[in-house]
């Protein structure tokens, strides 16, 4: 147990408990404090039903159908950093190790708090935040609206050009500040990966809670209204005026390798949490909610353990690996495979190692 673990039970301010077990009834919103005034947004129009999205099936790939951890076993600190984010609507930056279970927070709290889908923004060198908030398929549109003419021939008359919001998509990051009464997760995963303004283009996004889609706004007089596609499946969404406002801030964490430093203006938006390396008892409620059991998972745990912190930490995921071989008849004791196979799979994670 963590020398910081609370003995006493988990403070009464805590909404996230960090376990993985969904909440009974009470939804998250009547748990959960007001905004500070500095952190209210008033985006609309609210829809009038608000169905949670399904949570994918990535949430099992990353967590297992019955991921639970106890109590004991749960790092207070980080359950504290998700609360704080929680209560300031702020963001979460987590840092720590590849594979030390950044990306995976964004699921456990999904799960935990019956959010839905996870909203994932996956950041490569190229990424902007445009591309991240929306898609305007302008060639397309064009190309709708010649076929109907040609296909309507003298009968046509005026051009008539396709409904806007046919060709206009939202990507996770806008779709995550749509206005809701119900936060959505969104994970901006490897930030560090990013141009180096991306940060800072993120600012006004996080302050404001607020974007604009000029090919909307352009047209608002003539029509209000657009119905455009979001980044949910078969998901449609209301923008009126051309401005996407949120209501409920989401609930964002951001992942980063540690391998850049963010500018300072973006660091002071956020909540910053750095990753511990697993415990052998979270490993075991790994591969226990992954259902994968056998004789030989402690000691695999404990061997994962050693070889990960001389290698300078591996993937919880090589050790899921690991477990399904030996469970599947990979595994015998007298066999000098098995050693060579484990090396293969949990040596060092570089381009050197051999």
């Amino acid at each position: 147990m963590s020398e910081t673990a609370h003995l006493d039970g988990p403070p009464g301010w805590w909404v996230y408990h960090g376990t993985g077990r969904p909440l009974g009834d009470i939804g998250l919103m009547d748990l959960l404090p007001p905004a500070p005034p500095w952190r209210q947004f008033d985006g609309g129009p609210l829809p009038e039903a608000e169905p949670v999205p399904e949570e994918a099936r990535e949430t099992d790939r990353r967590l297992g159908a019955a991921h639970h951890l106890a109590a004991r076993e749960v790092d207070p600190h980080e359950v504290e950093m998700v609360n704080a984010a929680l209560y300031l609507r702020r963001p979460l930056l987590v840092t720590g190790q590849p594979g030390s279970g950044k990306s995976s927070l964004a699921y456990r709290i999904a799960r935990e708090l019956r959010l839905g889908r996870v909203l994932r923004w996956p950041i490569g060198s190229r990424t902007t935040v445009k591309s991240g908030l929306y898609g305007y398929d302008a060639i397309g549109r064009a190309q709708a609206a010649g076929a109907w003419q040609s296909a309507m021939g003298d009968r046509a008359g005026a051009l008539v050009e396709p409904p806007i919001g046919e060709f206009v998509r939202l990507g996770p990051l806008g779709t995550a500040f749509l206005p809701r009464r119900s936060p959505r997760v969104l994970l901006i995963d490897e930030l560090d990966k990013s141009e180096a303004d991306l940060p800072n283009d993120l600012l006004s996004l996080f302050e404001d809670g607020e974007f604009d889609i000029p090919e909307l706004v352009r047209m608002r007089r003539r029509t209000p209204s657009v119905e455009v596609f979001t980044a949910d499946p078969e998901g449609m969404a209301e923008i009126a005026g051309g401005r996407v406002c949120c209501n409920a801030f989401p609930v964002v964490v951001i992942t980063s390798n540690g391998e850049r430093d963010f500018p300072p203006a973006f660091l002071r938006r956020c909540l910053r949490y750095e990753t511990k390396e697993p415990t052998a008892e979270q490993l075991a409620a790994i591969v226990a909610g992954h259902a994968l059991a056998g004789s030989e998972t402690s000691r695999l745990i404990e061997e994962f353990l050693s070889r990960s912190a001389a290698a300078g930490s591996l993937p919880a995921d090589k050790l899921l690996d690991a477990v399904y071989l030996a469970t599947s008849g990979a595994y015998r004791p007298d066999d000098g495979s098995w050693p060579r196979l484990l090396d293969a799979l949990w040596r060092q994670l570089n381009s050197l190692a051999r």
